[in-house]
C-alpha cells in the first residue's frame, strides 16, 4: 500500500494554515483512524531530516490517515508566530480540516515532538475534544530554572568536572567567567532542590503545586485524558537533554508516577537516540510504537 498526499489550506483565527494530508492510496476500506502531527519549536511541517514526512507516509502506507501542518506564523501558514502554549486554536483547526478531508475517521491520535507534545497535552486538557483517542508524546518540553539546573548538573557538569581537560583549561584561564557563573548558579539551584527533598521526605522543590506550573499542568492534563479513556504513548530519547529534563520534572511531581503506571499508558525508551532520532532503527521504533498506539484506539 502506498500513500496519496493532498495539500489543504484551512482557516484559523483569521489566518490561513497549510497542511499535508497523507492517506492510503488503495485502502481495502476507508481509514477510520488518523494521526495529527504537531511539530515543536521553530520548525515547519517537514521536520529535521524530513522526519515528519517519513512518519506521515509510513502511517498512510499502513492504513492510517495522517496530517502534518504549519501552525500560525510558521512555514507556509500566515499570521504571527504562536508558541506551543497557545496552539489550541491551531490544533483544533487542523483536526477540523483532517476530518473534513477524511470523513471516514472515527478517532485521531495527536503525535507531538518537544513543544508539540506539550501542546497536545494542553489541548486535550483545555478542550476535552472527543475526537482525540490517543496521544503520542515524544521528548516533551517542560522547563523551570530548577529542572534545567538539575539536568545540567547531573548530565553535563558532573562529567565535565571529572575531566582533566576541563581543569587544565580552567587553570589556563580558558573558561569564560559567564560559564563559571552558569555552573555556580546550577549548583546552587541543585543544592536547593536536594535540601528540599531531604527536609520534606519527597521530591518536591516548591512550596506547593501551582496550576500555573507547566509540569503540573501537563501532569494533570495526562491524568484527565486517561480518566476519559484516552491512551498515551510516551517516547523518550536516551541522549536528549529535553527528555532528561522531562524525567527530572516527573521525579519532582509525584502525580507523574501514577500517570506512567496507568494501564492506558505505555513508555518507549530509545537507547542512543537524540532529540529527533535520525538513526534508522530509532525512527523505525517510533513508527512501530505509533502504529501500535493507533491499533489500540477504539
Amino acid at each position: 500500500m502506498t500513500a496519496t498526499e493532498t495539500a489543504v489550506v484551512f482557516p484559523c483565527a483569521g489566518e490561513e494554515l497549510l497542511g499535508i494530508v497523507s492517506t492510503p492510496a488503495a485502502p481495502a476500506a476507508p481509514p477510520t483512524r488518523g494521526a495529527l502531527i504537531v511539530v515543536g519549536g521553530p520548525q515547519y511541517r517537514v521536520g529535521s531530516h524530513r522526519m515528519f514526512v517519513h512518519l506521515a507516509r509510513h502511517l498512510a502506507e499502513n492504513g492510517v490517515a495522517a496530517m502534518r501542518f504549519d501552525a500560525r506564523g510558521m512555514g507556509d501558514s500566515s499570521g504571527p508566530r504562536q508558541y506551543f502554549e497557545d496552539f489550541d486554536a491551531d490544533i483544533g483547526a487542523a483536526l477540523d480540516a483532517l476530518f473534513r478531508e477524511v470523513p471516514s475517521l472515527r478517532t485521531v491520535a495527536i503525535w507531538g515532538l518537544c513543544g508539540g507534545a506539550t501542546a497536545a497535552l494542553l489541548y486535550v486538557q483545555g478542550t476535552r475534544d472527543a475526537r482525540v483517542g490517543g496521544l503520542a508524546l515524544v521528548n516533551p518540553w517542560v522547563r523551570t530554572d530548577i529542572t534545567q539546573a538539575v539536568t545540567q548538573v547531573k548530565h553535563y557538569y558532573l562529567q565535565r568536572l571529572l575531566q582533566g581537560t576541563f581543569w587544565r583549561k580552567l587553570l589556563r584561564g580558558g573558561v569564560a567567567l559567564t560559564s563559571l557563573a552558569e555552573l555556580w548558579r546550577a549548583l546552587r539551584l541543585t543544592a536547593r532542590a536536594t535540601a528540599a527533598m531531604r527536609s520534606t521526605g519527597r521530591p518536591q522543590i516548591r512550596e506547593g503545586d501551582s496550576d500555573d506550573d507547566l509540569g503540573v499542568r501537563m501532569a494533570h492534563a495526562w491524568a484527565g485524558f486517561s480518566a476519559l479513556g484516552g491512551r498515551t504513548l510516551l517516547i523518550l530519547s536516551e541522549r536528549d537533554y529535553t527528555a532528561k529534563e522531562f524525567l527530572e520534572t516527573a521525579h519532582m511531581h509525584p502525580v507523574w508516577q501514577s500517570n506512567f503506571a496507568h494501564p492506558l499508558a505505555r513508555r518507549v525508551d530509545l537507547p542512543e537516540a537524540d532529540h529527533t532520532f535520525p538513526q534508522p532503527e530509532a525512527h523505525a521504533r517510533v513508527e512501530r510504537a505509533t502504529l501500535d498506539l493507533l491499533a489500540e484506539m477504539t
